[in-house]
This record gives C-alpha cells, sequence and structure tokens, in this order.
C-alpha cells in the first residue's frame, strides 16, 4: 500500500464530502453592499462545490474551472443579461476550452438555473455531462474539442443578424487552445465583419495540461496578435473583480469590432496548493482528475475559511456546509497498463533506432511517453494542442528519412488530422500513430473525448493498418510489428482504463496480418472482439453463458481494417453464430468488416454485431458499457437471444 493510499483510508473513518446548500447561496447574493465583494464570497463558493462536484464524480479539471471562476461569477451576476435564453436580445456565454464545465454548473446550481440534485450527478448518465453539452439547461453549444468556440460565436452573431435578433454573445477560451490554427482562421473573419457583439476570453492561466504553455508553444506578444486581426484588447487580472468589471463595461463602448479579454489568471486559483506550479516540480498536478482525500479536505477547509473570514467581515454570518457521503470505489487489483509497456517498448527500440523521433500533443503521460522523453529528450518534439501541425510535420519528417511515432487521443488523432493522415499516405512514407483513450469508456469526459469512428476514419487510408492490443505483452508486439515487420503505416489504437485481464494471449503466439487468436475454446459461439474492454466483457459473459449450458470461444482479432479471409473460413466458418463486438459505432466498425470477409469466404454463420448505435453515453464506465450493450451481461443476453430465438420456417 503506497503513502497516499494509506493517508486516505485512514482519513475515510471520520471523512465525508461537503457541499454548499442552496439556501447559502440565496442569502448571499441578496447581500447588501459591494458587489466586488458579494461576488468575492459567490466565487469561492462555488469553488466549493465544483471540488464536492468533481470529487464525488471522481474526474474532472480542477485547475481550469478554478482560474475562470472569478470571471464567469461576475459575467453571470453582474453583466449578462437573460443568458442563454434563445429570447430576442439575450446574452450568451458558453466556454470552448470545455475543462471548466464544473465550475459552470456549480455557478448555475448556485444561481437556481440548473436543479440542485444535479449538484449529485456530475459525470453521470442521468446528470451533467462531463463537458458542456446542449442537452443541459442554459448550455449554448457542445464543447470539448479545442478550437471551435469564436468560429461558433461567429455562426451565432450570423444568426442574430439575419433573424434581427440582439444580444451579446461571450466565449471563454483557454490559453493553451490558443495553439489551434482554427482559433486564428476564426479572428479575421469577425474582424473583418466588425461583429463587436462577439467577446472573446482568453483565460491566460500559463498552463495546458501538465506544463507551461510557453515551454510548449510560446504564445509571445499576445496583445499584438490580437490587435493585428482588429480586435479591441484589453488585459488585466482575471481575479480582480474591478478590473473584469472595468475591462467589460469598456468592451460596451465598443460599437465597431469585437472585442478579447486577455485575463492572467492562475491556474486551480483558490488552493494554495494547486495554484500553479506549487509544487515545485515544474508539472501541474491537478488538470485533471479527482485529487486525493488528504488534498480535498485541505482545499475544502481553505475555501471554507477564506468564506466565512470574508462574511465575518461584511456582517454575515458564517457558512455550513452540508456533508455527503464518500464515494465508493473498486480499484483493480493488478491492471495491465498497455501504454506503459508500448511506451516502454518503444523505448527499447529507439536506443538502437537512431531514425525513431516521438511527437506529442500534449498528451505526454496520457500516451505512456515520458521515460522516452527523459531518455532521448533530442528525437522527442512536444507540438501543443495542434493535431494538424504535428501530422503534417511528421509527413516531412518522414520525406527527410525519418520514422515518427506520433501521439495524442484517438478522437483528436483521427479526425482533426484527417486529411493530414491521407497526405501523408499519398507520399508512401512510414509513420506510426499512436491513438489513446480510444472508444466509449473513460466515460466521463463525454462524447467529445469518446473515440468511436475512429476505424471509419482511417480504415480506409491506403497502406494504414489499424491495430488494438489487448494486453500489455500484445501491445509490445503491436510496435515491435510497426517498426520491424510493417513497411507501411500503423494506427495503434488504445484503450487507457485499467483493467484486471481474465485471459492472456497463448505463449506462442505472433502477430498475422487479419488474423485472431482464441483465448478459450468453446463450440456454440464464437464471440470476436479486440482490446481490453471488450475481450474481458466477453470473456465475462462467456463464463455467465456457460452457467446456461453454452460454450463460448473468445477470439482476440486486433487487426481493425485487415481481416484473412482464409483464417474466417477456417475458424469462424467452424460456428454456428459469431457475435462482433465493437467498441465504435457498428457502422464501418471492424464488425462489418467481419462480417463482409464471412460472405467473401462463404461462411453461412448467423452474424449478431454489438457495438454503438447512438452518441456515447456519459457516465461511470460501467454504466456506459451497459447502456451500449458492452459489458458482460450485455453480451451474454444478445446471444442467448440469438441461439433461443425460433427457427425460421423454410
Amino acid at each position: 500500500m503506497g503513502e497516499k493510499d494509506f493517508s486516505d483510508r485512514t482519513l475515510a473513518a471520520d471523512a465525508a464530502l461537503s457541499f454548499v446548500p442552496l439556501p447559502v447561496f440565496e442569502r448571499v447574493r441578496h447581500m447588501p453592499g459591494d458587489p466586488l465583494a458579494r461576488a468575492a464570497v459567490l466565487a469561492d463558493l462555488c469553488r466549493l462545490n465544483t471540488l464536492y462536484m468533481i470529487m464525488r464524480a471522481g474526474s474532472g479539471h480542477i485547475g481550469s474551472s478554478f482560474s475562470s471562476t472569478d470571471i464567469i461569477t461576475w459575467l453571470w451576476t453582474e453583466t449578462l443579461t437573460a443568458t442563454n435564453s434563445r429570447a430576442a436580445g439575450s446574452d450568451v456565454y458558453f466556454s470552448s476550452k470545455g475543462h471548466d464545465a464544473p465550475a459552470l454548473y456549480a455557478l448555475l446550481i448556485a444561481l437556481g438555473k440548473l436543479d440542485f440534485d444535479l449538484l449529485h450527478k456530475l459525470r453521470q448518465i442521468d446528470g451533467l455531462p462531463g463537458h458542456p453539452d446542449v442537452s443541459t439547461p442554459f448550455i449554448a453549444t457542445n464543447t470539448g474539442s479545442l478550437g471551435m468556440g469564436i468560429s461558433k460565436a461567429y455562426g451565432m452573431a450570423r444568426a442574430n443578424r439575419f433573424a434581427g435578433r440582439t444580444g451579446r454573445i461571450v466565449v471563454m477560451t483557454g490559453d493553451g487552445e490558443l495553439q489551434e490554427g482554427q482559433i486564428w482562421e476564426s479572428l479575421q473573419p469577425v474582424a473583418n465583419e466588425r461583429l463587436a457583439e462577439i467577446t472573446v476570453v482568453v483565460d491566460h492561466n500559463k498552463l495546458q495540461s501538465d506544463s507551461a504553455v510557453a515551454a510548449v508553444s510560446d504564445l509571445g506578444p499576445i496583445e499584438d496578435k490580437f490587435r493585428a486581426f482588429g480586435w479591441e484588447v484589453r488585459r488585466g487580472d482575471g481575479h480582480d473583480f474591478a478590473a473584469i468589471r472595468d475591462a467589460f463595461a469598456h468592451f460596451a463602448t465598443v460599437t465597431d469590432r469585437p472585442q478579447v479579454f486577455i485575463a492572467d489568471t492562475i491556474k486551480g486559483k483558490g488552493v494554495s496548493f494547486m495554484e500553479g506550479l506549487a509544487c515545485g516540480d515544474q508539472t501541474y498536478h491537478f488538470h485533471a482528475g479527482a485529487p486525493s482525500l488528504e488534498n480535498y479536505l485541505a482545499a475544502t477547509g481553505e475555501l471554507l475559511s477564506r468564506v466565512n473570514t470574508r462574511l465575518e467581515a461584511l456582517g454575515q454570518p458564517p457558512v455550513e456546509l452540508d456533508r455527503g457521503p464518500l464515494p465508493v470505489r473498486t480499484s483493480p487489483k493488478a491492471p495491465e497498463k498497455l501504454v506503459l509497456a508500448y511506451g516502454d517498448e518503444l523505448l527499447a527500440m529507439a536506443r538502437t533506432r537512431p531514425e525513431i523521433v516521438v511527437m506529442d500533443a500534449d498528451l505526454l503521460s496520457d500516451c505512456g511517453i515520458e521515460a522516452f522523453r527523459e531518455a532521448l529528450p533530442e528525437r522527442f518534439i512536444e507540438c501543443g494542442i495542434a493535431e494538424q501541425h504535428m501530422v503534417s510535420a511528421a509527413g516531412g519528417l518522414a520525406l527527410g528519412g525519418m520514422i515518427p511515432v506520433v501521439h495524442s487521443f484517438a478522437c483528436f488523432l483521427s479526425t482533426r488530422a484527417n486529411e493530414h493522415i491521407y497526405n501523408n499516405a499519398t507520399e508512401r512514407r512510414k509513420i506510426i500513430y499512436t491513438a489513446t483513450l480510444a472508444g466509449a469508456v473513460p466515460g466521463g469526459p463525454g462524447h467529445s473525448h469518446q473515440s468511436v469512428r475512429d476505424i471509419s476514419a482511417i480504415g480506409a487510408v491506403p497502406g494504414l493498418v489499424a491495430f488494438e492490443p489487448c494486453s500489455e505483452r500484445e501491445a509490445r508486439l503491436a510496435i515491435r510489428w510497426a517498426l520491424e515487420a510493417n513497411d507501411a503505416s500503423t494506427y495503434l489504437r488504445f484503450v487507457n482504463v485499467p483493467l484486471d485481464l481474465p485471459y492472456r494471449v497463448p505463449d506462442d503466439y505472433t502477430l498475422e496480418v487479419g488474423r485472431g487468436v482464441a483465448l478459450r475454446e468453446g463450440a456454440d459461439v464464437a464471440i470476436v472482439g479486440y482490446g481490453p474492454v471488450l475481450l474481458t466483457g466477453a470473456w465475462q459473459a462467456a463464463d455467465l453463458l456457460a452457467a446456461d449450458g453454452i460454450k463460448a470461444t473468445v477470439i482476440d482479432l486486433p487487426w481493425l481494417n485487415r481481416i484473412d479471409d482464409a483464417w474466417v473460413r477456417d475458424v469462424l466458418g467452424a460456428f454456428p453464430l459469431v457475435v462482433t463486438l465493437d467498441n465504435h459505432y457498428l457502422e464501418f466498425g471492424q464488425g462489418v468488416m467481419v462480417a463482409a470477409a464471412m460472405a467473401r469466404a462463404g461462411v453461412h454463420a448467423d452474424v449478431a454485431q454489438v457495438g454503438l448505435t447512438d452518441i456515447p453515453a456519459c457516465g461511470a464506465n460501467a454504466d456506459v458499457l451497459a447502456h451500449h450493450g458492452l459489458d458482460g451481461p450485455s453480451i451474454a443476453r444478445t446471444v442467448l437471444g440469438r441461439v433461443r430465438q425460433p427457427a425460421t420456417p423454410k
């Protein structure tokens, strides 16, 4: 047991989660006196509930939420009118960066715009999604994939003008987000068309995922850049309510150009040890995920103390928090860490292969390449939040004789840079694309981060072979195959959810393109899948089916867009029923390719396809998999339904 685990378990005996009840917000909102002082108290109360929501959910973005809290508190309480009501003349606010959704939710709940019970349902299927979604009241647009916000505001402004509506549109962006090329594409048309109803706030907290923006891709003279595009610019302290007030009062007088407020903020503002690089190791530790219980209790205590000190100075009674139980979570006992195994194998090969260059899009720790950067920094390129630049740069490296290994989340790498991947393929050079966080889980971030269309997005790229490992060993085999055996390019798809795997690939297993391997044997049905999430579900389903006397073979078929017809004929042709599983939309997933191969090979087995048929749900992993029919019990029910259905009369 680690030191942190012991500390948390000791504290948990008496600890509970704490939140600010609605009557407290109502009292504070109606306090007489200085609105600046009132806003400061309200913002910290929202920070308390933001922290509660993230702790209860087990994930979320504290740092980005806290850096924007003061700004949105002032906007929603003192500046904007009839916000997001869709009525004529109403103002619209939304966050383009999306990570600060918990802060916005906490504020909307505090203002009575969202039901208070939603405070307890962050990242639950029937609650609040991890990133903003229009299914939630007062959320104006879906966000989460960075760089889209100003373009959305442009479209909203044009729609308002077509319809004869008025109203201000305020967009929150992040400073790391400014690395996305679409941001700079959108600035010129907004200025050219003099859309003065648009105001952009840059939450300039100077940190992105876990390191400084300047260390990744320095923004340079940001004020000059916006001015050069024709924008009215103000810069000020994003935690100084007077500065926020004055900036927006000035913008209200500007009628001939869009405006931008560059808000100098602090990531994690409000809790001393969460603010900026407070830990002293040049890494930000509170970007994503829930804090330890010890840190949660310390942060809650610090915020509550400051709130009550301010209330006392205003002659107001102190705040008492309501308490809720600590969430109960079960952690895997010995999870396989596929991404780390992949990164370890990649580094081992790179030590003797000087042509290998690793590229990253601000997702170092999520892609298993931290050790590579430390060991071979001269062959590591951090590209920041700029996937299209990264992939085209990889094409240039490949043309220069290098082998670039490109890293990002699957949801961004396969789609945002899709035409760049295709362009690289037309040059017939070897590039490896490593896409992590693939599939429907983790379900907490929501659909912007649930990559369930990447197989279809990259499956037809000429010469590109797509592969998803199911274990640490297969992950090591995959990167070795991509570098040593495949003369063309490879797309490696990884799930990041830690799981205790009930299976192992055979000791004599080797990779053969388009061919799978049986992980367990049974004569009644073949369940075909890939990756740890699907194959764990398939194994659990096989256990449940065995209790009903149905014996299932579970097959690992890691090749996502290459299916060997002879293998299909010889292996799948032996089963009366074949069930294909897709951690992906059914349309153009692996299951479609398996069915097509069966048709080509003359295999006439009954085929059942399981996969997503709608936008993926946001929620706890188990709930999301059950919702989409991809957990063990759901797969077992699918099999039973096909086995027990009446025979079709001939």
